[in-house]
């Protein structure tokens, strides 16, 4: 018996997480005949590669709000509970106000202290053996009005918008993406077609190279199942490819194929000319990062070495003489020295992190 082909990751079906199947048992049969006619959402979730019928999506993300929901309604029953709730517990605190006149109550009355209230008591609502300045906290009606809009509604609100943007949100990385290798595979299709290889051994070769040009291997991989599972023409082939492209630059370069193809021309000089041009853009692309970790270079050694030196004189300083007008604590100053600047450093450090994560190749 001969061994079967392994096709790789690229060619592989749907598969559904556990998450996924239950979303869809309960809610795919709701959406599947409206999101199967919502030829915008199915073009997305293509250009997007998630692989899932677009019922599955919706009914993932009505349920994934859901939950939301319910988590925000329990947190907000934790919170509100009476007795034992986050607000309870807050509100029987003695306010810090209220302990120094109890002591000096008590040490002054002490045959009026009844040792049986020493421990709170919330039917009276009085402790410190009754000592009559006793008094407890008290969280305002707009800190708890707060906490019900912020809690109950605007995070359910936001989860609900950021679920629905799944698909958009990985269409707009999957661009990205796209356009960081597309110079190189420009180059790559360009030096095949040199070497006189027909296009479906150029995309199959792209399509087998997946961890050197990163999503165009996807696309590439595409062209090729629809050319030879599915029985397509080239050029309907790389149309599709089209309908499916999440970056402009993707888009202009398999449409630009269509033309090319379409008119005879020589798809040889083509693929030389989008090489070049993808190499430029590539460069300028480069070239403003590099500037830009420049920049950052620059205001590090301002805000993060220079300042700081100024800064911890002047604390020292201040301290030192520190009077009625200017009081600066030596807790204050352990704090900025300890706390404050780190932090510097630590904020430069994931920017450029940050930075240098979406120029990864």
């Amino acid at each position: 018996m001969a061994k079967k082909k392994d096709t790789g990751p690229l060619f592989e079906g749907m598969v559904l997480t556990e998450w996924q199947k239950l979303s869809n048992s309960i809610f795919g049969g709701m959406f599947r005949k409206k999101a199967r006619a919502d030829k915008e959402l199915m073009k997305v979730l293509s250009q997007a590669d998630i692989r899932v019928m677009p019922e599955v999506y919706k009914a993932t993300n009505l349920m994934s709000t859901i939950v939301t929901i319910l988590g925000c309604a329990g947190l907000l029953f934790l919170i509100f509970m009476p007795g034992a709730g986050a607000i309870a517990f807050y509100e029987n605190q003695q306010t810090a106000e209220s302990v120094d006149p109890c002591i000096i109550w008590a040490f002054e009355n002490k045959d009026a202290v009844d040792y049986s209230l020493s421990w709170s008591d919330s039917t009276s609502g009085v402790e410190y053996g009754g000592c009559p300045f006793y008094d407890t906290k008290m969280l305002g009606l707009t800190s708890k009005i707060i906490i019900v809009v912020l809690v109950g509604l605007l995070v359910p609100y936001g989860a609900s918008k950021h679920f629905a943007n799944t698909a958009e949100r990985e269409k707009t990385a999957r661009g990205d993406r796209l356009e960081k290798f597309l110079p190189y595979a420009a180059s790559y299709t360009a030096a095949m077609a040199a070497a006189n290889a027909t296009p479906t051994k150029i995309f199959k070769s792209l399509a087998a190279n997946e961890d050197i040009y990163g999503e165009i291997a996807y696309d590439s991989a595409m062209i090729y199942r629809d050319i030879t599972i599915l029985g397509m023409d080239l050029i309907t082939a790389i149309k599709h490819a089209v309908d499916r492209a999440a970056s402009p630059w993707a888009t202009e370069f398999f449409q630009g194929m269509v033309g090319t193809l379409s008119s005879g021309g020589n798809l040889k000089l083509y693929f030389l000319n989008r090489a070049e041009h993808y190499g430029r853009e590539n460069r300028i692309r480069l070239t403003v990062f590099l500037e830009t970790l420049g920049l950052m270079a620059e205001s590090y050694v301002v805000v993060a070495v220079a300042m700081p030196l100024f800064l911890i004189v002047m604390l020292v300083i201040m301290f030192w003489v520190s009077g009625a007008g200017s009081q600066i604590t030596e807790g204050q100053v352990y704090g900025i020295v300890l706390g404050v600047l780190p932090m510097i450093h630590i904020a430069y450090s994931i920017l450029v992190w940050m930075m240098s994560e979406e120029m990864k190749m």
